[in-house]
């Protein structure tokens, strides 16, 4: 047995290989709440030869935080070798010099960070490389590690100690507030309002072929400065939340009105107005609810008059309960409070389920219908390798909205991730309706503005920006005509 003082994972639990070397030290003194707040991304492709480029001089934002602890079933020791080019595949950012953790910012699909088992994922952090700690290395040296891994010891296998995102476990996180207001390229006024929105899209390639689309992203404030949290970490409140760093803003949270149990949800009404039209897409995006939280939840779906419930998450996703199963099965009923829900449809293709619920207050006997759409071809990690899917499940999201101006509930684990992704297609797909510009940086700092952190990582980014891509290559989308002459 190994005795590199590692932890590794053993059918998903982490188990200590030896004492000899231990776990990381807990008195590092920089601050390591969570990196995707971060100002600064610093690239190490070179490191895994994948090509990039060179660290910026742009320091983020100091914290006075120390590290807290880092339990022994938090780390895990992922080993991989290059492909046959010398490459691993993965980018981080940080480093002791920086005043940030070392955190892998991204996995290049199809390599060897993307394939090994565990595999590596964006926002884990990087605690030991080869077994040597990391947390008083530069970010240059760090790099020169990873590269050196290839000749090392190990016969050229990289063994990496790293705490998995703490999103993904849902840890603490608390983050400085990033003032960052990152401008994305824009078409000029001078152009005819006809071309505006083809020359955005034109724009939007080439900031992904660029790479620049993630650079702005990773310089977005993920919480808006300034907006409170109070409510959400009250005592009486705190068992609510599934994740502790995920909370509602003060200013935006759905207060139920009739619930026995206090009046606090973890969801926020988020609003995207669409002005040449002025259409508003009226949304609630929330957590996954709990076991004790479903109650709750049906009750705002009543309360907020909710016909129809997004769901972008399964149960379960790598052992982990992403979400309670807060529904009936077909043709039976399940009693929550006053409401009463009763799965009267359930239809399964590859890639959605869709359900239908009879929900009726018994104290009024009043009865209304509402359809759950749940997307289930997302993978366990990373994104969908094929937008053509998602683009038809956003289609048929859409379509079940028309002739409603109640909020739709969207719904993942967190309620911030794959939920941004949807409302940010949506919008886009409305823009494009209207033949306005598409600006998604735009698009994600209003949805901030009224839920925090909407859109959690690059990868999520990235891929809903090939597909707004795709679907309006492809004829998808495209302005109505009622817009094409304006």
């Amino acid at each position: 047995m190994p005795s590199d003082g590692t932890i590794s994972r053993s059918s998903g639990i982490a188990v200590a290989k030896s004492a000899r070397g231990g776990l990381p030290p807990t008195n590092q003194s920089y601050n390591t709440s969570s990196p995707r707040n971060s100002v600064a991304s610093y690239s190490s492709f070179a490191s895994a030869g994948i090509g990039g480029s060179p660290p910026r001089s742009r320091k983020s934002p100091q914290s006075n935080k120390s590290s807290s602890p880092v339990g022994e079933d938090q780390v895990v020791t992922i080993k991989m070798r290059p492909d046959r080019h010398g490459r691993f595949g993965f980018n981080v950012k940080g480093g002791a010099d920086q005043n940030y953790p070392v955190i892998v910012s991204r996995v290049a699909p199809n390599s060897s960070a993307d394939k090994c088992q565990p595999r590596l994922n964006e926002g884990d952090q990087v605690l030991f490389i080869d077994g040597r700690d990391v947390s008083t290395m530069s970010h240059d040296h760090v790099v020169q590690f990873i590269r050196s891994a290839r000749a090392g010891a190990n016969g050229g296998e990289l063994h990496l100690t790293i705490r998995p995102n703490v999103y993904r476990l849902g840890e603490e996180i608390d983050e400085p507030d990033s003032q960052m207001v990152p401008e994305p390229a824009r078409v000029a006024d001078s152009v005819p309002r006809s071309d505006k929105l083809s020359q955005s899209l034109q724009l939007l390639s080439d900031a992904l072929t660029t790479g620049k689309v993630v650079d702005q992203f990773e310089m977005l404030y993920r919480k808006k400065p300034g907006l409170t949290m109070n409510i959400c970490r009250l005592n009486a409140n705190a068992s609510k939340n599934r994740y502790r760093d995920v909370c509602p803003y003060d200013d935006t949270r759905v207060i139920l009105q009739t619930s026995g149990s206090g009046d606090y949800i973890n969801a926020n009404f988020v609003n995207m107005e669409i002005p040449s039209s002025g259409i508003i897409n009226r949304y609630i995006a929330c957590q996954g609810p709990l076991l004790h939280t479903s109650g709750d939840f049906w009750l705002m779906v009543w309360e907020q008059l909710c016909t129809t419930i997004v769901m972008l998450t399964t149960i379960t996703e790598r052992g982990r309960v992403k979400c309670h199963q807060y529904w009936p099965r077909l043709n039976e009923t399940q009693e929550y409070g006053r409401l009463m829900i009763r799965c009267i449809r359930d239809k399964q293709t590859p890639n959605c389920c869709y359900r239908e619920f009879s929900v009726r207050d018994r104290s009024t006997n009043e009865e209304r219908r509402v359809t759950q759409m749940q997307y289930i071809a997302w993978p366990d990690h990373g994104v969908p390798d094929d937008t053509k899917h998602f683009i038809q499940f956003v289609d048929e999201v859409r379509k079940a909205r028309q002739g409603s101006v109640d909020p739709i509930v969207v719904h993942c684990s967190a309620g911030i991730g794959r939920t941004g992704v949807l409302i940010l297609m949506e919008t886009a797909a409305c823009l494009v309706e209207s033949n306005e510009p598409v600006y998604p940086l735009d698009i994600v700092r209003t949805m901030r503005d009224q839920r925090a952190m909407l859109i959690q990582t690059p990868g999520q980014y990235t891929f809903v920006c090939d597909s707004i891509l795709r679907a309006y290559n492809e004829g998808t989308i495209k302005p109505l005509a009622e817009y094409q002459k304006r």
